[in-house]
């Protein structure tokens, strides 16, 4: 029977947090730079 290779199911873990971070980085600046949240819902020019 083959054993667990946690090291690597550490790394996918660490991964994820990482890439929650950056992503939740990234809303708070958009937030600071356009608090009315324009950016994210353009009205059409017609």
């Amino acid at each position: 029977m083959a054993k667990p290779n946690y090291s690597f199911e550490k790394r996918q873990k660490e991964l994820l947090k990482k890439k929650k971070k950056e992503e939740k980085k990234q809303r708070k600046l958009e937030k600071q730079i356009d608090p009315a949240g324009e950016a994210e819902n353009p009205t059409p020019a017609e």
